[in-house]
């Protein structure tokens, strides 16, 4: 399987409201709930409106669209990285997943995967 590496850094955001611009930019996710709205995008790109945020965040997603029938793909990944004390911040999409790694431990989680199998790309 291979994985894409994006080269810009994430920051993990707590938001009042939804800046329009940003919907048009590329990976930015959004998550709303009853008790907050949530923001993952590139720390360019963190709005003023911002509440809490958490930087330093790097970013791979498994290349391709994953059928919804498959079954373990990110619990193998995230379950690797946590046996080597890596934790992640996971985001699925319609198509694939994404996966968040802080900054410090990034190249370590790809050397990891890289000696499991997976195809690496920057």
């Amino acid at each position: 399987m291979r994985i894409l590496c994006l080269s810009q850094d994430f920051t993990v955001c707590q938001i009042s409201s939804v800046p329009h611009e940003l919907l048009e930019q590329e990976y930015t996710f959004l998550a709303k709930t009853k008790d907050e709205l949530s923001l993952v995008c590139p720390t360019a790109l963190v709005p003023k409106n911002t509440l809490q945020k958490e930087d330093n965040w790097r970013c791979f997603y498994l290349d391709g669209v994953l059928d919804f029938s498959l079954v373990g793909i990110l619990a193998k990944i995230a379950a690797l990285l946590s046996e080597n004390g890596i934790s992640i911040f996971a985001l699925s999409t319609y198509n694939t997943d994404y996966v968040l790694v802080k900054q410090e431990n990034f190249r370590q989680a790809l050397n990891l995967l890289s000696q499991h199998g997976y195809e690496i790309q920057y």
